[in-house]
Formats: structure tokens, C-alpha cells, sequence
């Protein structure tokens, strides 16, 4: 039940981002759910990789690398997911800021009981 829930937010934070930053785009509550997956899948996989082999680089940019490779990763699903698009890297970086707060908001807000 924790993971259908947290799967719902993601998607509902992806619309609310979308209609907050230019360049970002959710063509649908389909479209969402579809990517909320495919985030989840790029960042346990690939995004993990990458933070764990540019962890020094973010230890000298004091955390901001970690939003690079972030916005990266936004941009590596949006690739497989009809109906995701990003216009550029500035709207996967901003989104991706966004998208991390508004998650973070919403899914305290529905956190399942235990």
C-alpha cells in the first residue's frame, strides 16, 4: 500500500510541476504515472551509479552536483515516456528542485499509517 501511494504522489507532483515550470510537461494523468515509474526505475539504476562513482565531485561542489545528475536523470526518462518532455536542461534543473519539494510536501502530507 506504502508504494501505490508514494507511486500516486510522485505522479501528482509531477503534474503540479508541470504547471509551475516552463519547459516541463505532463500531457496527462497517464503520461504521470507512466514516468513516475520510469523516474523511480533511472534513479534506482543509472542514478545511483552516477552518484556513487561522482560522489567526490559532489563533495567539492558542497551537494549542487547532485542536482546536476538530478536534472539528468529527469532528462534520461523523459526520453523513454510519451508525454514527458523537458524543452531543455534549465527546465529539468528547476523542475527537478521543485519536483523534490513538492514530493517531499505531499508525501508527508499522505504519509500511510503504520
Amino acid at each position: 500500500m506504502s508504494l501505490l501511494i508514494r507511486w500516486l504522489v510522485t505522479a501528482v507532483s509531477l503534474l503540479i510541476v508541470a504547471y509551475l515550470i516552463p519547459g516541463f510537461q505532463v500531457s496527462g494523468i497517464k503520461a504521470a504515472l507512466i514516468a513516475a515509474v520510469v523516474i523511480g526505475l533511472v534513479n534506482a539504476t543509472i542514478g545511483l551509479l552516477l552518484k556513487i562513482v561522482t560522489f567526490p565531485l559532489t563533495l567539492l561542489t558542497l551537494g549542487v552536483f547532485y542536482l546536476v545528475i538530478n536534472a539528468l536523470m529527469l532528462m534520461l526518462a523523459s526520453q523513454f515516456v510519451d508525454g514527458f518532455k523537458l524543452s531543455g536542461f534549465w527546465a529539468a534543473f528547476f523542475g527537478g528542485i521543485v519536483l523534490s519539494l513538492v514530493s517531499a510536501i505531499l508525501h508527508s502530507i499522505f504519509k500511510p499509517s503504520e
